[in-house]
């Protein structure tokens, strides 16, 4: 239940939001999306039922459909893993759809994709709400695994670690963004208890180092090695 109220929630949101953004481009585009994250941030923070500066604490596991209990973290475990590969696998079916191509060549040629009749402005708001419901399904994943949710959740520098994970790992790629997630949260954990808050210093001299070896990602940069030496062995005689 809190799951579906949880994805409900998001694609709602991101409705809403996507209904004013998508209409700007480029840096105009994050500002705006910028400016409503905090706006998002300073209303937890005020109204009652976020539980403010406290946020949300003691959440309960539950059960899933009733049957299946979730309080053990083995359950949990198999339940984050399955709607993980389930969300991969949708993800991917998305991708190789005629909507999933229809977006893949608005983000190469929006002009174009104009002039050959869609309507592109739907094609990003629905994009949007897809995206939201997936960040509203991990949210709520991370808050029945922790048993809590703070603001931080919500504040603006989540969005950027997200972001950081995606370029670290390629823009574009497939596998990119969940081997960039796969750095950033293994350094997190395995740098937290030795250099404390010096961890997003480190991070963040890490992701400068990507970008300028790595302009594709890492994910990227191999895609297109592998491209280049298949390229070179079929033009050999």
């Amino acid at each position: 239940m809190g799951l579906a109220v949880g994805v409900l929630g998001s694609g709602l949101i991101g409705l809403v939001v996507g209904l004013v953004a998508i209409r700007r481009q480029g840096i105009y585009f994050a500002m705006i999306t910028l400016a409503i994250a905090q706006m998002v941030y300073f209303v937890c923070l005020q109204v009652p039922f976020t539980g403010g500066e406290d946020g949300l604490q003691g959440v309960p596991r539950g059960a899933l459909f009733g049957l299946f209990s979730l309080a053990s973290d083995t359950a949990m475990y198999y339940l984050v893993v399955a709607i993980f590969v389930a969300s991969f696998l949708g993800i991917s079916r998305i991708l190789h759809s005629p909507f999933g191509q229809v977006l893949k060549m608005i983000r190469e040629n929006e002009a174009r994709a104009i002039s050959l009749g869609y309507e592109v402005d739907r094609y990003k708001l629905l994009a949007f709400v897809l995206s939201a419901a997936l960040a509203g399904l991990a949210g709520s994943l991370k808050t029945l695994v922790m048993g809590f949710a703070t603001l931080s959740d919500v504040h603006w520098s989540m969005s950027g670690e997200v972001i950081l994970m995606t370029l670290l790992g390629g823009v574009g790629t497939f596998f990119g963004p969940v081997f960039g997630a796969g750095i950033v949260i293994s350094l997190q954990d395995m740098l937290a208890d030795k250099v404390g808050s010096l961890v997003n210093v480190i991070i963040g001299v890490i992701f400068v180092l990507c970008v300028l070896a790595f302009r594709k990602g890492v994910v990227g940069e191999l895609q297109d090695y592998l491209e280049r030496r298949r390229r070179a062995a079929a033009a050999r005689p």
